[in-house]
């Protein structure tokens, strides 16, 4: 076998995004060229080239660069595919028979959610939640659930301006200071709801499945109708949601929230 050929740019590349990968917090563009050996102006440029591509996140008023969103999808690319669709599938049938009620996995892609999953109860009707459907991660409880566990700083990084709160019903969260309030809610709660902000007239509740780093690879949520939202539901579902979604988060090895 011929003596494979190496490309020092990227070996530079990926010579950055694990320098990145294990800092605590955000690093100038200075202490990246010190650390790595590298000139100057080549780690400004590679650091832009990075940041053009979602791979690194420039926090301008900080002056420091961190990893961005595209770099998290793909360390835990392996886990949004096939794989954990088919640790989850039992989960969520068990889910769906406790309760009666519809339920899905979805996975964060930029700023909106993919259903991965859907397993349907008998009777229900059918939902927006069908498999591939997308939507805006900031609507849904499966989002919410989500963005909830992500860094502040990535939470950022996908809604930079208002013209990232896109809206169904003319309703949700508009702005990112609206956001982190539901979110630091959310996080209190330890659960993730939406009310008729995706479907008028159902509502859901959502968990997030985390891996060995804590960060969210997917959510399990159920959908319910409105009306049937009495008190003692919405707390036997909630209980049931999070049950599942700590059963999924330990069939793929990872951590409790």
């Amino acid at each position: 076998m011929p003596d494979r050929v190496k490309v020092p740019a990227a070996q530079q590349v990926l010579a950055i995004l694990r320098y990145l990968a294990r800092q605590a917090g955000p690093v100038p563009a200075a202490a990246v060229a010190r650390d790595l050996g590298l000139p100057r102006s080549t780690a400004y440029q590679l650091l832009a080239t990075l940041a053009d591509s979602g791979f690194v996140v420039h926090l301008a008023d900080e002056r420091r660069y961190s990893l961005g969103v595209a770099a998290y999808e793909l360390g835990t690319g392996y886990s949004r595919q096939e794989p954990l669709q088919r640790v989850a599938r039992v989960p969520l049938a068990r889910l769906v028979d406790r309760t009666g009620h519809s339920a899905h996995m979805a996975v964060l892609h930029g700023r909106e959610v993919i259903y991965v999953i859907e397993e349907r109860a008998r009777g229900r009707p059918p939902l927006v939640t069908d498999v591939g459907v997308r939507l805006p991660s900031q609507l849904t409880a499966s989002g919410r659930a989500m963005l909830a566990a992500l860094p502040a700083v990535q939470v950022r990084a996908l809604f930079p301006d208002a013209s990232a709160f896109v809206t169904r019903h003319d309703s949700g969260p508009r702005s990112l200071s609206a956001l982190r309030r539901l979110l630091v809610e959310t996080r209190r709660r330890g659960h993730a709801t939406e009310d008729g902000e995706v479907t008028p007239g159902f509502a859901s509740i959502a968990a997030a499945v985390l891996d060995h780093t804590g960060h969210p690879v997917a959510s399990v949520a159920t959908t319910f109708p409105q009306e049937e939202a009495a008190p003692e539901l919405h707390a036997r579902l909630v209980s049931e949601v999070r049950r599942t979604a700590r059963a999924v988060t330990n069939r793929i090895g990872g951590c409790a929230g």
